[in-house]
Order: structure tokens, then C-alpha cells, then sequence
């Protein structure tokens, strides 16, 4: 029992170390949240899916376009397949800016939706290895 609840902050801890790294636009700390080899599909929000190498800088190139951006989380669910793997779900809310230029405001627009990791246990602790990014909801696109 006491290791659950320790995995359980672990996890946590990776999720958010996820959501700061996206939202500060510090790529380099996706490392500390994905194995190598990790699949990531960020196609239902018309973005690409691909292996960490590729997804990285694809990020780094794309989102500066919203020059804010902030992630909640919500329901975390994980689901322990044995020790060292787990099904996780987190609900997120994704509000972000899009400038719109000639003196015109920004343009908010929301995502809401559920992270779908596959987590496994690895010599540096929890790490993502895979992700889809399901999207129930969005808002200003």
C-alpha cells in the first residue's frame, strides 16, 4: 500500500513536470517525462504523432504561437498493471492565447479533454512511454 502511494506522487509529479514543460516552453524537461522511444499522438488536436525525437522539436517550432499557455489537470486515474506499469488518465483544461494583431485582442482558445499515458517504472522512476491526447471539447479555433 505504501508503495502505491508513492507511485501514485511519482506519477503525479511526471504529469506536472509535463504540463510546466509544455506550457514554458522548456522542451529539454519532456525528457525527464518520456522514455526515448516514447510514442506520442497529438493528431486529435491536429497535431503529429510520433517518437520523442520527432515530437520535441515539432513543439518547439508550433507552440510559440500561443505565447500563454496554461494546463490544469483533474481526475487523475492510474491503474497498476503489476508493479512497474500503468494506465493512466488525467483530464486536462488547455486555455491559451493566439495574438491577432492590428491592435485587435487575442484570441483565447480552450482545449479540454484526457491524457491517456502508459507509464512504466525505469531506473530514473516513472516515465511516459506512450500518450494519446484525447480531446472532448474545444473552444476559439
Amino acid at each position: 500500500m505504501i508503495q502505491q502511494i508513492q507511485d501514485r506522487f511519482a506519477i503525479e509529479d511526471v504529469l506536472i513536470r509535463y504540463t510546466r514543460a509544455i506550457d514554458t516552453g522548456e522542451w529539454d524537461r519532456l525528457d525527464e517525462v518520456f522514455t526515448p522511444d516514447a510514442r506520442i499522438d497529438y493528431t486529435a488536436s491536429g497535431g503529429i504523432e510520433g517518437d520523442l525525437a520527432t515530437v520535441k522539436p515539432w513543439l518547439a517550432e508550433n507552440l510559440p504561437i500561443f505565447p500563454s499557455r496554461m494546463h490544469s489537470l483533474h481526475q487523475i486515474a492510474i491503474d497498476h498493471d503489476g508493479p512497474d506499469e500503468a494506465r493512466v488518465a488525467a483530464y486536462f483544461h488547455n486555455p491559451m492565447t493566439l495574438p491577432q494583431g492590428d491592435g485587435q485582442p487575442d484570441l483565447l482558445v480552450e482545449f479540454g479533454g484526457i491524457y491517456h499515458h502508459r507509464f512504466t517504472r525505469t531506473p530514473e522512476g516513472w516515465r511516459s512511454r506512450h500518450l494519446h491526447e484525447q480531446i472532448c471539447w474545444k473552444r476559439g479555433l
